[in-house]
């Protein structure tokens, strides 16, 4: 059981809670992709929320997360992205994270939230971190989900590149696709694993202890682990978030969507970020600094708790506690 200070300290992080039930959807094409389940604590339910996760990411990693939700009487589902974690792969080897284009993951998320609508109590939340932020955004916009809320933790709609406008990157991703294969990986995994793992870390959080977990449970279940993205997509990526760029896409969003981000972001464009809930009729945005990474919901207990009394503020707003029935 990991050490901390707080609340959190009797958190078992290294196991699948109480209750969690891990297990399979199966698409339409016949291809199963992996789920876990979790039943709300307490006899008042608030409705469902259904968490998507980034790129190269795992529900493993937010087993924490999902136990706040659920002690709110939330019933919480995660699902894995069709090849990636326990969902196998798509491109030419077990570590690079490839994708055809991004319309895949979204019809996945269509034809899957479809099913689970119709067996798990309302209201219906979406919530998404990095490039499943992206994802449960551009599902909302294009219709393929009708959720009441939407909640986007560091959403992924654009790269951190130094000012690097979106079109240039774009064009510069297309080109390396045509240059060979676009399975190969964008950049190269690091030859030292400690530096590599530190490196990592700094990117993503500054809790080495939530950090120790995930590394754990990549060890404890090999088939979680992935790195580098492939050219391919890149390109695919730079595609969609083009796409939710363009003129009218946000702006049919009618539902309310709370964004969070951070300055000090090094993965995905806080700027964008900013510039999104400006455009989305109902959007709220939380920021944050220096004090956040990239994995605001797996930060330390400050920037967490912070984090997560917002998103609690945003649902009880827009989707409060049913009335108890006398």
């Amino acid at each position: 059981m990991s050490e901390r200070v707080g609340a959190a300290s009797h958190f078992d992080a290294r196991a699948i809670p109480e209750g969690g039930v891990e297990g399979v959807w199966v698409a339409p094409d016949g291809d199963a992709v992996r789920r876990l389940d979790l039943s709300p604590v307490g006899p008042r339910s608030r409705g469902s929320l259904l968490f998507v996760p980034g790129r190269g990411d795992t529900y493993e990693k937010y087993l924490e997360t999902f136990c706040h939700w659920r002690a709110n009487g939330w019933h919480v589902t995660a699902i894995d992205w069709r090849g990636q974690a326990g969902s196998g792969r798509f491109g030419r080897d077990d570590l690079t994270g490839h994708v055809d284009d991004f319309s895949i993951w979204l019809r996945d998320l269509g034809a899957f939230w479809q099913v689970w609508r119709g067996t798990h109590p309302g209201p219906h939340v979406l919530v998404g971190h990095s490039m499943g932020g992206h994802l449960a955004l551009r599902a909302v916009a294009d219709g393929y989900v009708d959720s009441a809320v939407t909640v986007l933790s560091t959403p992924m709609l654009g790269f951190f590149a130094w000012g690097l406008p979106l079109v240039l990157q774009h064009a510069l991703a297309a080109a390396m696709v045509r240059l060979g294969d676009p399975r190969r990986p964008a950049w190269r995994d690091g030859e030292k694993p400690a530096t590599r793992l530190a490196l990592r870390m700094a990117l993503l959080t500054h809790d080495r202890i939530r950090y120790a977990d995930e590394q754990w449970w990549r060890a404890k279940r090999p088939y979680l682990e992935m790195g580098p993205a492939s050219w391919g997509w890149m390109e695919r990526a730079l595609d969609s978030m083009r796409h939710l760029a363009a003129p009218g896409v946000l702006e049919r969003v009618t539902t309310p969507v709370l964004l969070l981000s951070t300055s000090a972001d090094r993965m995905v464009s806080h700027r964008a970020i900013c510039a999104a809930a400006r455009r989305l009729p109902q959007g709220e945005l939380v920021t944050f600094g220096r004090e956040a990474r990239h994995e605001i919901l797996r930060e330390v207990d400050p920037v967490r708790d912070r984090a997560l009394a917002a998103i609690d503020s945003f649902l009880d707003r827009h989707v409060p506690l049913p009335k108890a029935q006398t």
